[in-house]
């Protein structure tokens, strides 16, 4: 392991994390272009800080790395800003190896790495500051962004915000900052970040907008536990506004048609509800589930305003790939969505009563009357289609208009 070099990321701070290059599935988000897993080390002339750990089975590429350039026991504390096993998988083995003189959490923190290990670690509670040498640090509790236990670390000498999974993505990259990678592909990743992991904490993101200025962080760089390190202004600014905008969940002028299909007759409906989307001035993503993937359905949605559901019945339930997305869904609590379900069916139609049962558990406003067919859809079953894409595309261009008014 003796390969593994820290990286440089300002003047008195390095990168000692790890690159996950293979992992492609992350509790249920495809995580098609791998992750990261960050941690960072502080030096100062009185010692270091190392800043989280990395998921355990990276313990030794961590080590190495922070080896490279310091001896690991000079390490006086470590922090803790998130409890969960990809950023805490190595913290008892950390602990045990290089013996800090403190190990430091947020209260919910303390409690919570208790659990996961079964053991005391000897962890304390973060007070508000901490120095160590020249080094100032501030920490500021962020609790349900995403966990109980979420804490940010502010390095005021360097004016690095550590932000645990906040402003974070999974993608991994030979190239730490986000600057040196595609601007699309860094959009797309923190975009499908937020909607399958921070969407249903936005009130808690509200707050913390809010909460921001009055803190007078001096931010230079904000180095987040996954992903690239954003180090430039437009590139902080850039993500800041984005988890605002997002935030917010308002609506926009997009529809995801979500559907699964048994002899394509459901099929031929979502294509009729798209076109007549289409030609009433409506952006449109039609996703087959057969060959997309949950996550990648709530990633559409983030910036969607309607979501129409389509399944045929079976066993006088909708198909289980639905049911799954929906489960999914639910989860994730999207706001601010109109939409209306659709499908085939034999000789019962129980899918469309389950189907927009969900919708309106799940907040869904909808907007004109549910579309079922029996058996194979005709050519007025067809246009009946294409109507009920207009109908949404009008209601939610209106809704589109209150919302600007």
């Amino acid at each position: 392991m003796h390969n593994f070099k820290a990286i440089k990321i300002s003047e008195n701070t390095y990168w000692v994390g790890a690159i996950d290059w293979g992992l492609r599935d992350f509790h249920g988000y495809a995580t098609n272009r791998g992750t990261t897993y960050n941690a960072y080390l502080i030096l100062d002339n009185d010692g270091a800080i190392l800043i989280d750990t990395v998921k355990a089975p990276f313990y030794a590429e961590m080590m190495a790395r922070i080896s490279s350039i310091i001896d690991p026991k000079s390490i006086k504390y470590i922090i803790s800003n998130h409890a969960e096993m990809d950023h805490s998988g190595s913290l008892p083995q950390a602990i045990q190896d290089i013996k800090p003189a403190k190990v430091y959490a947020s209260k919910m923190g303390v409690t919570a790495l208790k659990d996961h290990f079964n053991m005391d670690l000897g962890i304390e509670v973060a007070p508000t500051e901490l120095t160590l040498g020249h080094a100032k640090l501030k920490f500021i509790e962020t609790r349900m962004l995403h966990w109980p236990d979420s804490m940010f670390t502010f390095f005021e000498n360097d004016g690095i915000l550590f932000s645990q999974d906040g402003f974070g993505m999974h993608l991994a990259s030979s190239k730490i900052f986000a600057d040196e990678n595609n601007r699309e592909i860094v959009y797309y990743e923190s975009a499908k970040y937020f909607a399958n992991i921070l969407l249903p904490y936005t009130p808690f993101i509200k707050k913390l907008f809010t909460a921001l200025p009055s803190l007078n962080l001096n931010i230079k760089m904000i180095a987040p536990d996954h992903g690239p390190i954003w180090r430039t202004k437009e590139d902080i600014d850039f993500i800041l506004s984005n988890w605002q905008k997002w935030s917010e969940q308002k609506y926009y002028n997009k529809a995801v048609i979500l559907y699964d299909t048994m002899w394509q007759s459901t099929a031929k409906l979502a294509r009729s509800i798209a076109d007549g989307l289409m030609d009433n001035g409506v952006e449109v993503v039609v996703m087959p589930i057969s060959v997309v993937h949950r996550s990648d359905i709530s990633t559409e949605l983030l910036e969607a305003g309607a979501l129409l559901i389509g399944s045929p019945t079976i066993n006088q339930q909708i198909f289980p790939s639905i049911a799954d997305s929906i489960c999914y869904l639910k989860g994730l609590k999207p706001q601010n969505l109109i939409g209306q379900v659709f499908g085939s069916h034999g000789w019962a139609g129980e899918a469309l009563k389950i189907l927009t049962k969900d919708l309106t558990e799940m907040g869904v406003e909808l907007a004109a009357e549910p579309l079922g067919v029996k058996y194979v859809p005709n050519e007025n079953d067809l246009i009946q289609a294409h109507e009920l894409g207009a109908k949404i595309a009008k209601t939610l261009q209106q809704k589109l208009a209150e919302q600007n008014s």
